[in-house]
């Protein structure tokens, strides 16, 4: 095995967070600055933010609904140029 390739290990390096919380936690680097932390964390803290994919599935709805407007549409005109086609026919 190869000596020293490694880089040095600091078992007490602070950690800070955006909320403002400091950890001592280990790491190869001299500084940490994260995020995110379990004082910040949604999930930890019990004040979860939902998000509101209420207008998301209401643009998802009006999607659906014009497509099959279309759909029907094309049908109905299929059958009305159909039924011209038949009447012009007998005459």
């Amino acid at each position: 095995m190869k000596k020293d390739i490694h880089p040095k290990y600091n078992e007490a390096v602070k950690a800070q967070c955006g909320c403002g919380a400091i950890f001592t936690v280990g790491s190869t680097s001299d500084k940490v600055e994260i995020e995110v932390c379990s004082q910040c964390h949604p999930f930890y803290t019990g004040k979860e933010k939902l998000i509101d994919a209420t207008g998301r599935v209401d643009r998802f709805k009006k999607m659906v609904a014009k497509k099959q407007e279309l759909v029907k549409g094309s049908k109905k005109a299929k059958k009305q140029a159909r039924a011209e086609k038949k009447t012009k026919a007998k005459s």
